[in-house]
Order: C-alpha cells, then structure tokens, then sequence
C-alpha cells in the first residue's frame, strides 16, 4: 500500500464507523432481540450494544467482568463458585442469559440440588437444612455496594461470627469451629479441656460444667463465663475445711482422685510441726499415728497428739523390755530403726555375765539376741552361736573341740595352730613344707579339708616322673629316693644303679645336660626323660673325627679320650701303623694330620693311606 492509500484509508474509516452507528439507529427496532433485565435496563439502546458485545461478534465474558467487578476479584483469587470447576472455562451467557424481558429472573438455578461446596463453603449438619435467604441476605453483608444490590449471592463471610451472635462476648477466641461443629450449638463437643491451661483430672471429670463456669445474665444476654476463671488456688473454688490450719497448698495432701485420698506422707513438710519425722518415722503411714476415719470431723484431723507428750517413745510405742532398762529409749535406740543400737559402748553387757570382746563388740545385738533382749542366750561354747565350719573334722570319739582351740574373738581368720601341734600328728612338718602357706594344702578346693588329703608327696604333687622314669628308681613313687623336703632341685641319685657310673666331668655336668626336658608339662613343670638313653659316648657328643675310628659300625670314643677332659687324649701312636721315632717326636699333629672340608665342615684326617718319606717331604 502506498503513502497515498494510507492516508485514503485513515480519513474514510472514522466517516464508515459514523455511517454504521447512523444505520445501527436506523434498525434498532429490528436489531434487538428482545427486552433486557431490570438489572440491565441502563443498558437498553443500540449505542449501549458494545458495552456487552463484541461488534459483529457474541457477549464477551471480560466486558462482564468489567461490570462485574466484585465475581472477577473472586476469580482473580481463585475463590468462590464462579471459580471452581463446574464454571471455569465457561462464557457467562451460557448461564445468565438476557433480552428475554424486565421481569426475567437471569440468575437461576436448582437450589435444592446445587453443590455449596463449589463455592469454597461446604455445608454440613445444621446448615443443611437452611433456606437460602436464610444466610443470604442483605442484613449479613458487610460491602456497601452488594448491599444496592436486589438480589445477589455473594458478599457473605465464612466466619461462623458473620452469621451468630457471639455468646461469649468476646471473651473467647471468635473460632467457634475450634470447639462447636455445625450439628448443634451445645454442647461444644470439639472443645477438649485438657488442652487449655487447667486439665481435667479425679473427681474433676465428673463435674458439671456450670459448677465452676456459672451462668449470668449480662449486656442483657444470658452469658456463660468460660474465660479468667481462678483455678490457681484449690481454695478459689473448694472451703478450706481446715480453717487453714496447714496452708492453702492442698495438693500437698491431697489428690484429684478424691479429697479423702490422702498422699501428704510424700509431699506435706512435717518438720514445720514439733515433731520432724526422722529416720523410720519419715517413712510411717500417716494413719497408723494420726485416725483419718470418716467420722472424724476435718477440723480435728492430724490434732490426735495435741496436749500429749508425743517425744516420749511409750506414747505410741510398747516397751518390749518391761521397764528393765528405764524408759529413755533414746539412750540405746535411734529412729532409724529400733534394732540398731545408738550408743552400744554406753550398754555395759558385763552386766549380763558375757563381757563383749574382740569381734563380739561390733556384732548386731539381734544376731545373738533373736528375740526379747532379755531372754538368755547360750554362750558357754562358741558353737551355741557358730556354726561349725569345719563340719565335724576334728571331732572325736573322746574329744570334742571347740573353736577358741584355734581361734579367738579377734577374727575367725588365722588360727593359733601352731607347727608344734602339727607335727604331733600324722604328717610333720619339715623343710620347705615348714615354709608352705596351710591354704595350700588344706584348701585345694572351695573349701577347707584337714583330714584325709594324703601322706605321700604324689598325693599333693603332681608326678612328672611317670612315663619317663622307671619305677624301680622309685617304687611306689616315693619321690624321697631322690629327693628332699628342704628343697625339689636337692637330688641324691646313686647313678651306679643305672649301669652307667659318672666320671671325670660327667659327675660335675648337670642331669638335664644329658637328661633334657621333653617339650609337655605337668603342672606348669617340664617332664625330664631318665629312660631310654645309650651309654655310648656318640649318643651324647658328636663325632667330631665322621667315623673315622668306627669299629664294626660303632666308635669307642674311650680309646683315645678320658672322662676328665677331651684333651689331652690317650692315644699311643707307637701302637698305629706309623711308629713315631726321631725328629717326628717332636713334629706337631696338624703337620701330618691336616683338615680337610668334608660336607661344609673342616675334619682332621687322621687315617692315612700313605707313609712314604715323599709323601710329606719334598
């Protein structure tokens, strides 16, 4: 399009625009499809027609909304019925169509089948049964504007406040569904008391409501108070039937559960009275001192001792010693319990002809005296108390023991036994048995034994002998043949007897050097094998010389050396195949006999082949 035509353009399109509304009012009268709503009657005339409808197209639902302000602040929000699912996506005339006369009614719909719940307020219980213009009405809307308005739905709050008279005046939060529902008013069943500041407990439960929370009439309005009730103080509510004599604490006696329900005993300070509740009278029930029985009237309960001299122990308690020790109680009992005695050095029990000593003195009264104090006990024998731990040991035909033979008052533990007394009898003491602890022998097990544990030293001892020593060395396993009492590693073997006599360094050398401990023990001790040894010299040394003086397949070491010492030897060379004469006297062995490395070892070689002069001699 050129310059030109644009201009063309813009001039004639405000003339066609004025042509069509001249032509418009022409065939109004046969445009218009019929009378508009009451409502809308403002809007009757062809020059209104845009304000609804789009030109040469349908109603559009944003100039609705341009009027209809209020629906599309609801829709903006996402709220109410016009913006739930039923309706959204929907155009308006689909629902509120108009031009059918003044009187046509444009909103309607089934009001017994309609959904609520659609409009973000779903109706339940009582609200179920309501009319419509029950709730919906101009006397329940706040905003002005809906208010001109001769009929409508909207303008209404959910607050059940917005609809109900608030019978708590303000006193009470204006959530009412926090504790009433939509069934009935009362009672208010979704109120749990034990979530508010004063839980319901005991007795309490079973409390009518009205008891603590009366009934008035005030702003003329029947008012019940819910809020600001005292409940603090026990006595905001119940008469001190006490007259105060002990506080206005109530629960440090008493419980919800029931006003006769005592459980002071664990709370209630009874050092502030005169007499503090010491040792076991702080753990006394308070009904075996004080009568709580019923017909006793509240204001005499716990006065039993008034006018009484309750710090004497008689008062409430019986003398078990019938006045034989006077009546200060105090003097040998404290009140932590009777059969501890207080001062027991102030008793003097010489007295009662048993002077205490020893161990005696710090024995609990009640284990000798099992019942009254004064009754006679037996004491001539330590066994009328003791019982006999050795369980009839040392008993005899013609002797009957009893413990002060060996014990005294000082303490059970050691004993006056004395080494004298034990080598009167059938094992004396000797050597290092002298020195032996006596648990050693007399307490091999959980308990002391001191008849009967043996006489042979196989009988406490553990023979690590057996197996590896011949029995005719000792016969019936009499260890004493070797050994001694003073001590184990004393030996006084006669070697002769095995056939084998020591000699020369053989009697200086140790029995383990040829006797060595085998590997298994006995009693923490190695087992040494004195059977089954050779007497030839090469079962203990080595052959230095590799067989070289073998003899029908055994070497004589004794041919050449002596037991006093490996050097020097024996050996005659006169009595060799070369005899040694003039200068070779005096030649050193290892001029002749040179070594030679047999099996990685150096070997002397004194066998040799050769003897001629040239053989040695260049």
């Amino acid at each position: 399009m050129n310059p030109t035509e644009m201009n063309l353009t813009a001039v004639l399109k405000p003339i066609f625009s004025a042509l069509l509304i001249c032509f418009a009012f022409t065939l109004s009268g046969q445009i218009s499809p019929g009378e508009l709503v009451s409502p809308h009657a403002q809007l009757e005339g062809m020059l209104n027609c845009t304000k609804c409808h789009v030109l040469g197209d349908k109603v559009s639902n944003e100039k609705c909304l341009e009027c209809h302000k209020e629906i599309k602040s609801l829709v903006d929000q996402d709220k109410g019925y016009h913006a739930s699912s039923e309706v959204e996506g929907k155009e308006c005339v689909s629902c509120h169509s108009d031009h059918h006369g003044k009187n046509f009614q444009i909103i309607r719909f089934d009001t017994e089948k309609f959904n609520h719940a659609l409009t973000g307020y779903k109706l339940t219980g009582a609200h179920q049964k309501l009319d419509c213009n029950e709730c919906h009405n101009n006397d329940k809307i706040d905003s002005y504007e809906l208010k001109k308005k001769k009929y409508t739905y909207l303008g209404l709050k959910t607050e059940c406040i917005s609809c109900h008279q608030d019978v708590h005046q303000k006193t009470l939060s204006t959530d009412c569904a926090s504790c009433h529902n939509t069934d009935k008013f009362a009672p208010a069943t979704l109120f749990e008391h034990n979530k508010s500041d004063f839980v319901l407990k005991g007795k309490h439960k079973e409390v009518d409501c009205k008891k603590c929370h009366q009934i008035t009439f005030i702003n003329n309005a029947v008012f019940q108070k819910f809020a600001d009730v005292p409940f603090k103080s026990c006595a905001n509510c119940h008469e001190d039937v006490h007259n105060n004599q002990f506080g206005q604490n109530c629960k440090e006696c008493h419980t919800e559960e029931g006003f006769n329900v005592f459980v002071g005993k664990s709370s209630f300070n009874h050092n502030q009275t005169d007499f503090p509740l010491l040792g076991k009278h702080a753990k006394v029930d308070c009904a075996s001192c004080h009568h709580l029985s019923g017909n006793n009237a509240a204001a005499n309960v716990f006065q039993d001792y008034r006018g009484k001299d309750f710090h004497d122990c008689i008062t409430c308690h019986k003398d078990v010693h019938e006045t034989k020790f006077g009546l200060d109680c105090k003097k040998c009992h404290t009140e932590d319990s009777f059969q501890k005695i207080l001062h027991p050095d102030l008793f003097d029990h010489d007295l009662t002809g048993y002077a205490l000593e020893g161990k005696h003195e710090t024995v609990d009264c009640k284990k000798c005296h099992k019942t009254k104090m004064i009754d006679p006990v037996a004491h001539d024998r330590c066994m009328d108390c003791h019982e006999d731990f050795h369980k009839g040991q040392f008993v005899r035909d013609t002797h009957k023991p009893d413990c002060k033979d060996c014990h005294n008052i000082n303490g059970f533990a050691g004993s006056s036994f004395t080494i004298e007394k034990h080598n009167e009898g059938p094992f004396p003491l000797e050597g290092a048995h002298l020195a032996t602890p006596c648990i050693a022998c007399h307490m091999k097990n959980e308990k002391w034994t001191f008849r009967d544990i043996g006489k042979k030293c196989v009988d406490c001892h553990s023979d690590i002998h057996e197996g590896f020593l011949d029995e005719k060395y000792y016969p019936q396993k009499s260890c004493n043949q070797c050994h001694s009492s003073e001590g184990w590693v004393q030996v006084s073997f006669d070697h002769l007897l095995t056939g084998f006599e020591l000699q020369g360094k053989h009697q200086q050398a140790l029995c383990v050097a040829c006797h060595k401990p085998d590997t298994s023990t006995i009693g923490g001790s190695k087992r040494i094998p004195f059977t089954g040894l050779k007497p030839e010299c090469i079962s203990c040394h080595d052959d230095i010389h590799e067989r070289q003086f073998e003899v029908a397949g055994a070497t004589d070491c004794k041919r050449c050396h002596k037991f006093e010492a490996w050097k020097p030897s024996n050996f005659d060379h006169n009595t060799a195949r070369f005899v040694l004469d003039g200068a070779h006297k005096n030649v050193t062995c290892v001029k002749c006999h040179k070594a030679d490395v047999v099996e990685g070892k150096a070997v002397t070689k004194y066998k040799l082949e050769k003897f001629e002069c040239v053989d040695c001699h260049k």
